[in-house]
């Protein structure tokens, strides 16, 4: 049964956060940013008040890639996604069920970051964060973990933002939802990552004895041929079976790219190291030009969409386009995550090939990648993308204490390594058991006092016009 709540509060701070290596994807490389945390209050009716966290970084470039954009005046727009959405959120004063209440201020906050010149994608940023806190709250409040809870359906989802959908399909999804005990990491070979020899795509030091793979691309069939090939003969050293998936972070720039590489992973021999372990390409094109752009014959390979997916009706539109799946990552919202894995559970329960794949912007060991973790746990997910564990140190800039809370209260989850706690890591996987404490998969919370208040960007037009 929904619960309804009433926002009390919402504080944001952040960390910066140092990587152990250049992380590049697409045009970016990216060696430190700073991770975003939302605190907040509520009040649940009939049942008292509750405080909730959630993190995640802030990261340039990914949710807006246009070019004239420097870095850092991407990540302001994530800043500037996160105060419109507080000042949203407050203004819904009276109580409503925590779905009900996404649902109520996400169309105010595209419109408020349309006006500021920051894209959908970005904007969805500012609710996303401050959704999983609430849930948090929400959950701590009356008692329950995140899969018994959503289970059960207490933030209310419906199908008030999916117009092909049922007020029933969401919450028969998540009734018949079992949390999977395990989920396999999959290991990023990003494009400056050394593929050969130690340190590489095989060294079990660097991939953690991970069987999946994700592999980067960078738009240029030729490279990107010779560069798989070289990776795939890595991975046949391998002693043990492994799967790959192929990202190009919208480097291709359209059909005739796309189908020059494709074209080549069907024919040549020795691509297929690769071709025999792949299970999808993801989000090849620019977004503006995926909506343009039907797969037609290239579909006869599993394509998902990742960057383009900007609202609740991009994977039916990506679905018409031939795209069979699409991207679940907390960061673009935790109810749009579980609103797809019931399309594609229902499209698939009617014999289409639809899935939702786990994929990672880079979640810091804690709050975020627990919670991410636990999303994907609960809509089937069984291998996601784990940046956080190879691009950072450990917990990297996180205090010390911080992290022994975080290793004390989730041992399965965390291992000491010398001087350093790490994620714990069981033969290519994740384990989720003690992501069942009441909460949004977590336990404990992080440090307020150390760390700073989130830093206050200036608008593009004042912020009372915008909202």
């Amino acid at each position: 049964m929904p619960y309804r709540l009433a926002v009390k509060d919402i504080a944001f701070f952040e960390r910066p956060v140092s990587f152990a290596r250049p992380f590049r994807f697409g045009a970016v490389v990216i060696n430190a940013t700073p991770q975003a945390f939302v605190r907040v209050e509520i009040e649940v009716e009939g049942k008292g008040t509750a405080t909730g966290a959630g993190a995640e970084f802030l990261v340039p470039k990914w949710f807006d890639k246009r070019p004239q954009l420097a870095p850092e005046e991407t990540v302001t727009e994530l800043r500037r996604s996160l105060l419109i959405a507080r000042n949203i959120y407050l203004t819904h004063s009276g109580f409503e069920t925590a779905f009900g209440l996404h649902a109520a201020c996400i169309g105010a906050q595209i419109e408020a970051c349309g006006t500021e010149d920051i894209p959908p994608l970005a904007a969805a940023y500012g609710p996303a964060e401050i959704d999983k806190a609430i849930l948090d709250a929400l959950l701590r409040c009356i008692g329950t973990n995140f899969f018994d809870g959503m289970a059960a359906n207490v933030a209310g989802i419906d199908a008030r933002l999916s117009r092909d959908l049922t007020d029933v399909d969401a919450p028969q999804f998540l009734a018949s939802r079992r949390r999977r005990e395990r989920v396999a990491i999959r290991h990023t070979v990003g494009m400056d990552d050394k593929v050969e020899g130690e340190g590489g795509v095989a060294d079990i030091r660097e991939n953690a004895g991970a069987r999946y793979f994700k592999l980067k691309l960078n738009g240029d069939p030729a490279h990107d041929a010779d560069r798989l090939i070289r990776i795939g003969k890595e991975l046949a050293t391998l002693p043990y079976d492994y799967r790959v998936t192929l990202d190009a972070n919208e480097q291709y720039a359209d059909l005739a790219a796309l189908s020059a590489l494709v074209d080549r992973l069907d024919r040549e021999a020795v691509l297929r190291p690769i071709t025999a372990k792949l299970l999808y390409i993801e989000q090849p094109m620019p977004r503006d030009i995926t909506r343009q752009s039907p797969l037609g014959a290239l579909a006869r390979r599993d394509f998902i969409v990742d960057e383009a997916d900007d609202s609740y009706d991009a994977f039916p539109i990506a679905r018409a386009l031939g795209y069979r799946g699409i991207s679940s990552k907390s960061c673009k919202g935790i109810y749009k995550s579980v609103i797809n894995a019931t399309r594609a559970a229902k499209w698939s329960a009617a014999g289409e090939k639809c899935f939702v794949a786990g994929e990672d912007l880079t979640c810091q060991a804690g709050l975020a990648v627990q919670q991410d973790l636990a999303l994907g746990a609960l809509i089937g997910v069984t291998h996601a993308e784990r940046n956080g564990h190879h691009y950072v140190d450990g917990f990297g800039d996180t205090p010390a204490t911080e992290a022994e809370a975080f290793l004390s209260a989730h041992p399965d989850l965390y291992a000491r390594d010398g001087n350093k706690i790490r994620l714990a890591i069981h033969d290519g996987d994740l384990l989720t058991g003690s992501l069942t404490a009441p909460g949004f998969a977590t336990s404990v919370h992080p440090d307020w006092s150390a760390m700073s208040p989130l830093e206050q960007p200036t608008a593009r037009i004042p912020l009372e016009k915008a909202v």
